[in-house]
């Protein structure tokens, strides 16, 4: 039979869906544009793997760690469909063009569909830097092969991840939590986070006092503050350590006493200018965005989050309004440097640009390949007027962010003049009385506002006590002018702690310290909070008590694999490998199983010893009183033997739970004695069951109070008397360790607590579900009490009462009636939303945040969808409501599958 004759078409593979409607439309007819939708291949799970495989070198990891670390790839199976599909598309093409992303990444995707496609037809790797027809086109004129080097260091960084992750997290399971993880860049992450907390727990503050005063001239009047007294330098917050104690030997450091004393003094004293010095003030504007600090700039400015500023750029990309988002370099083509001169020019006036042009150079530590700065899309930019109605409102102020840094960083400089005005007096009268003490007041005065004209960088928070001198005009005075002095008063100070990191300064930081790679910083702050290692509060990240179990283990028994400076010295050994200056398998080697005297990771975790689980999940808050984490939650647990004041009875350990929002700073000795002190009995033993004999306590748990039973252990006697089974060769079989039964429980009702519960509240609540009796049709009617409160159940069919006691007074007829009504969503709630967002574009229902089982969630009414972990109620914004719910609706319903028994297998037809 002949072949099937091609179509003469060319066919182009992208990652994204929407990127190749895009791409499809500037290439034209002869081209087929299909999306992989990612990776299509990846490292199975090592279960995963064919029995055959399961006990060779890949059975641990799914690599071969005998040949060369060699990965075990498997197309995945959500993939399998798409990769059929590309297959038929490529049987019909004359060639193929990968047109993945540039980065590492892509590269890696572009590697894996040759290598999966096995094209018989040219091949090309294709890259550009933004979606438009101008790029699309010069990216055709510059074909090229894959770059193995690239493959091989993602290939390395994958393996890497997984040889890391599958030796430490079984560790961390076993001594403290089951379901944690390790990971090369995520654990050193959060040990930056936890380092800043035990920074701020270990943080003595200082107090200090100043002087401000309202100072008159003929020409106006200002506000100065006290620098000196008798020339010696006045004591502010950076003149102290985090310990508390004074650093600076030459500093006067002021109490209140003195202050006041000082304040009193100056009330008539004779003020006169010492000295006025004025400076030229320049200020050149700031580079073009790097992934990095977009997250950064979008963080303080817009308040998203990283994976959010991420997700926003991504669309913009792929829609063509921003060049590609994941990059290294702040540089600018000539084609993006005309540009943005030249709207400059036009929107401000040609004095607002440089006579030459700006160019940036200078990457992070751990800059990979170069790309171009993140800016927007084309070779003339669009402004945010012209694009506002095409975008959402993230879109939109997401774009507007890159068009104004792009624009200003190629514009003129900010001009003006910073003064300096120096006063004094000697103290007239009191304690302080001849005190010469002089006052000091800078302003900055923008006379031409350059490139602020468009746009100004934004701040992290800082210790700093100084305020801000910029746009402060100060009046006209000269050396020797007198001044009035008013409103002279003390005032006290306190020296504050390192201030925690947000996402946008841990960005910063991670760059700075050369760790991880900037595309990833969002996914990786991200997955931390999704662990549980890290919350957000208000902006702030804080860690959580078992992330510093976890952080204690790995500094103790694995140092380096979170030191920082081990960490950015991999990313720089990864960055050769790409730059093909290393081999990937021989560093592998070294890292894995170590060379002469350095240890590889599998000697550290062979030679681990003895790992006191206790120690690592105790942390001493004060004398007596240790912090542990538990399998149910951190705790308190006093070693001072207390006196129960209602029973007499002593208490040798005495626990108490933590709050969950109490943040690890917070945990003062003082707060941990008075949760010592207020905390409800732990148990209490109310009596014996009358039926079973069984002994019945009322507990206080970490979810609330409630009553259970407690089963007591087999004896051996019942133990050994225990029906013994055989073999099919007459011989026993080992006795079974026997199924403990499931104690019956019941939480306390609202009106009840662990002090007064009697023994027949605690067996009615534990007989709970009570049996109402049967409808028309024999359904049964049950009632129970439940985490939103006291219901009836029938079948799948659940209906609200009005209260816990009626779960013991409400009659069959009573729950006939309730059924009987059509059934009110909400009837029960008068429970406000957390937060409401408008109608819904699609559904054009109202928009609202509530609080759910599981977490808030967002909701239409018709669809749900579960607020992100990364992402806290006050963040959430209408425009991620509405995508989120988008997302959730393309998603469609999750399919719930069951286990049905598999056909018997058929044999495989012989090979002819």
């Amino acid at each position: 039979m002949p072949s099937k004759a091609k179509t003469g078409k060319k066919l182009v593979i992208v990652e994204s869906p929407a990127k190749s409607k895009t791409i499809a439309k500037y290439l034209g007819e002869g081209f087929i544009v299909e999306a992989s939708i990612g990776h299509i291949r990846d490292l199975p799970q090592p279960s995963e793997l064919p029995a055959e495989l399961k006990k060779t070198p890949l059975g641990k990891f799914a690599v071969d760690i005998d040949n060369d670390f060699k990965p075990y790839y498997v197309v995945s199976p959500d993939k399998k469909k798409k990769v059929t599909e590309l297959k038929a598309a490529l049987k019909d093409a004359d060639a193929l063009y990968l047109a993945t992303d540039g980065d590492r990444e892509g590269e890696a995707i572009a590697w894996h569909l040759l290598e999966v496609l096995k094209p018989k037809v040219p091949v090309y790797r294709m890259t550009f830097g933004e979606i438009t027809k101008e790029a699309i086109h010069r990216a055709m004129d510059n074909l090229r092969d894959v770059d193995q080097d690239l493959v091989d260091a993602q290939e390395t960084r994958r393996v890497l991840d997984r040889l890391y992750g599958y030796e430490i997290s079984p560790v961390l399971w076993r001594k403290v939590a089951r379901g944690l993880s390790a990971g090369r860049v995520q654990s050193v992450v959060t040990r930056m986070v936890v380092d800043r907390e035990r920074e701020r727990m270990a943080f003595k503050a200082a107090s200090y006092w100043d002087l401000t005063g309202q100072f008159g001239a003929e020409s106006g009047s200002f506000k100065a503050k006290l620098a000196s007294v008798d020339g010696a330098k006045v004591a502010s917050g950076r003149d102290f350590n985090d310990d508390g104690e004074l650093t600076s030997r030459n500093a006067v450091h002021l109490n209140e006493e003195l202050a006041t004393a000082l304040a009193a003094g100056l009330q008539d004293a004779d003020f006169r200018v010492r000295s006025v010095d004025t400076k030229p003030y320049t200020r050149r504007p700031t580079a073009p965005f790097t992934t990095s600090t977009l997250q950064q700039e979008a963080g303080r400015k817009l308040r998203f989050s990283s994976k959010s500023t991420m997700q926003v750029a991504q669309r913009l990309y792929e829609n063509g309004y921003i060049t590609y988002m994941r990059t290294d370099s702040n540089a600018l083509s000539n084609e993006a440097i005309t540009a943005a001169r030249r709207q400059a020019s036009e929107l401000y006036g040609p004095e607002y640009v440089p006579q030459s042009p700006r160019v940036y150079s200078g990457k992070a530590a751990n800059a990979q390949e170069a790309h171009e700065a993140i800016r927007p899309a084309g070779d003339s930019f669009r402004t945010p007027a012209q694009v506002a109605k095409q975008l959402s409102g993230d879109e939109f102020r997401l774009y507007e962010l890159i068009w104004k840094r792009t624009v200003a960083s190629q514009m003129a400089d900010a001009k003006g003049s910073t003064a300096t005005i120096r006063l004094g007096a000697v103290t007239v009268g009191g304690a302080a009385a001849g005190r010469d003490a002089e006052f000091s007041a800078s302003g900055t005065v923008i006379t031409f506002p350059g490139f602020l004209a468009a746009y100004e960088e934004g701040k992290d928070e800082s210790r700093g006590d100084d305020e801000s001198d910029e746009a402060r005009r100060l009046p006209n005075v000269a050396k020797d002018d007198a001044l009035t002095a008013s409103e002279i008063v003390a005032v006290g100070h306190e020296t504050s702690p390192p201030p925690r990191f947000t996402e946008a300064s841990l960005t910063a930081e991670l760059e700075k310290k050369g760790i991880g790679r900037p595309s990833t910083y969002a996914s990786t702050i991200s997955t931390i909070q999704d662990r549980g290692y890290v919350r957000k509060q208000g902006s702030a990240l804080v860690p959580s008590w078992i992330a510093f179990s976890v952080i204690r283990l790995l500094e103790q028994h694995f140092h380096d694999y979170v030191d920082y400076d081990f960490t950015a010295d991999m990313e720089a050994d990864l960055d050769k490998i790409a730059n093909g200056q290393e081999a990937g398998p021989a560093w592998l080697k070294h890292f894995y199983f170590g060379a002469d005297s350095e240890p590889g990771l599998l000697s550290i975790v062979n030679n681990l010893g003895e790992i006191d689980a206790r120690e690592i999940n105790s942390i001493p808050i004060t004398d007596g009183i240790t912090l542990r984490v538990g399998k149910f939650g951190p705790y308190l647990e006093s070693s001072v033997p207390t006196v129960d004041p209602k029973t007499g009875e002593v208490i040798e350990s005495a626990r108490a739970n933590v709050p969950e929002d109490l943040a690890p700073d917070e945990l003062t000795a003082a707060k941990a004695i008075e949760l010592m002190e207020t905390a409800a009995p732990e148990e209490r033993v109310l009596g014996a069951d009358p039926h079973t004999g069984h002994m019945i306590v009322a507990k206080n748990g970490r979810y609330g109070a409630y009553v259970t039973e407690i089963i007591p252990e087999m004896t051996e006697e019942q133990l050994a008397n225990q029906p013994v089974e055989y073999y099919k060769n007459g011989k026993p079989k080992p006795a079974k360790k026997p199924v403990k039964a499931k104690p019956r429980t019941g939480s306390l009702f609202a009106s009840m607590s662990v002090d007064t519960i009697s023994l027949d509240e605690a067996l009615q609540l534990m007989s709970l579900p009570r049996v109402l009796g049967q409808d028309a049709d024999g359904n049964p009617i049950t009632v129970q009490n439940g985490r939103f409160g006291p219901y009836l159940k029938k079948g799948t069919d659940s209906r609200s009462i009005g209260s816990e006691e009626e779960i013991f007074t409400i009659t069959l007829e009573q729950a006939l009636e309730i059924y009987s009504q059509p059934k009110q969503r909400g009837a029960r709630a008068a429970v406000p939303p957390l937060a409401e967002f408008g109608p819904d574009p699609v559904s054009e229902k109202n928009i609202v945040v509530k609080e759910g089982r599981f977490g808030p969630y967002i909701t239409d009414g018709i669809t749900n969808i579960t607020v992100p972990r990364s992402t806290s109620v006050e963040e959430l914004t209408r425009e991620q409501a509405v995508e989120l719910l988008a997302e959730k609706r393309a998603k469609g319903p999750v399919k719930r599958t069951t286990t049905a028994r598999k056909a018997p297998a058929r044999k495989a037809a012989a090979k002819k």
